[in-house]
Parts: structure tokens; sequence; C-alpha cells
């Protein structure tokens, strides 16, 4: 192997603008997938088979197919079937967000069933309402709980946001693209975008791995 890596001749200026964007991607995708999601999971759990019934197909549509096909269909096929016109970067955010909301959903969920019912009887005898109920115990509980996953899942939505390069949205993937073609260096510029992402995931995981242990240790 004769190959002279030469790291030099990279720009981090368009791999750092990307960067913003991505984290721009992720913040707003996370911010639809967390605060969505739990709603979402409540009328999964709806006894109503009208309200559960399209609930669980919306989650079992985004959990079953790839996020690339998600992301292609938003970009192409909206604008198409709807006659809705938004930018690459709003419809990345869509896909990616209901994506997330979809996976969260089932991580609140768990949570939810796992509320102890002694909490919910004390929140009865108090004369709580079922919105009551929900709000001030089964919503703390639950995102408590949730926590690890939602950390979980916002890291795969961070890594997975690398697809939206292929509709033009101008992240690290695509600016990465752009400089390896541009400076004939694909092995340079993909190394340091590997790099990132993985600076970027490692710290977040580790917290998560923190979480649970701790989680495990209260409740044993």
């Amino acid at each position: 192997m004769d190959y002279t890596f030469d790291f030099q001749s990279i720009s981090f200026g368009p791999l750092w603008e990307g960067l913003m964007v991505t984290l721009q991607l992720t913040a707003a995708a996370n911010l639809i997938g967390v605060v969505l999601g739990f709603p979402l999971a409540l009328l999964i759990m709806s006894r109503f088979a009208p309200v559960r019934l399209p609930a669980v197909l919306f989650v079992e549509f985004f959990r079953c197919t790839p996020a690339i096909v998600q992301i292609v269909w938003f970009f192409y096929c909206v604008p198409m079937l709807f006659n809705v016109f938004l930018g690459s970067m709003t419809m990345g955010i869509l896909a990616l967000g209901l994506n997330l909301m979809a996976f969260n959903a089932e991580a609140y969920r768990a949570s939810i069933q796992a509320v102890p019912r002694e909490q919910l009887d004390a929140g009865i005898a108090l004369g709580l309402n079922p919105l009551q109920r929900t709000l001030h115990i089964v919503l703390p509980t639950a995102v408590r709980a949730s926590i690890p996953v939602l950390l979980t899942n916002g890291i795969g939505i961070f890594q997975q946001s690398a697809l939206v390069a292929i509709v033009a949205v101008q992240d690290l993937m695509y600016q990465a693209k752009t400089l390896a073609t541009e400076t004939y260096r694909p092995i340079e510029t993909f190394t340091i975008v590997a790099l990132v992402y993985f600076a970027v995931s490692f710290p977040v995981s580790q917290v998560v791995g923190y979480l649970e242990r701790r989680r495990q240790l209260m409740t044993s």
C-alpha cells in the first residue's frame, strides 16, 4: 500500500457547517419525538379501537420501514400527493421526527405499563381525574423511566440524520461527500466524519450506560 495520507488538505470549514446542520436536525427531530411520543403512546394504549388502531398502524409503519425510504417519500411524494411544498430541511426534520416519535412511543408505552398500580390508586383516592392522574403521576414516572431509551433513540436519530444528504440537505454527510469529490481525498474526509460522529455519540452512550446502572441499583 503506497497511499499517502494528507489530512492537511481537508478544509474543516464545510464540515463544521455541516455538523451544525446535523445538530439542528437532531435537536428538532428529538423535540418532535420526545414531546409527541408520549401522547402517541396513550393513543396506542386506548381501549377504543378507532383511536388505537390508527396509532398502532402509524408506529408500525415507521418502525418497519427503512428511514431512508421515509425520507425519500416525504421529499418526493408529499409535494405530489398533497400539493405541499416545504424546504428539504423541513422535510428531513419531519421524516426523522416522526420516525423517532414512533420509537419513543414504544419506550413511553413500556414505562407507562410499569407505573406501580399503587400510585394510580393513590391518585384515585386523592380525587384526581384521569387527566390529572396522567399529568401528575403517569407522565413524570414514565419520562424518568424512559430517559435511557430516549437518549439511545436520540443517538440513533443523530446517526440516521446522515441519510438526509440524499435529498440535498447540506448536513455533515453532504458536506463530506462534496469535499471528498473536490479534494479527491475520500479516506481522509470520511475518517474525519466518522470520528466526529463518534465524538458526539460516545459521550451520550456513556451517560445512557450510567443511567442504566443507576436505575438497576435503585431497583435492586
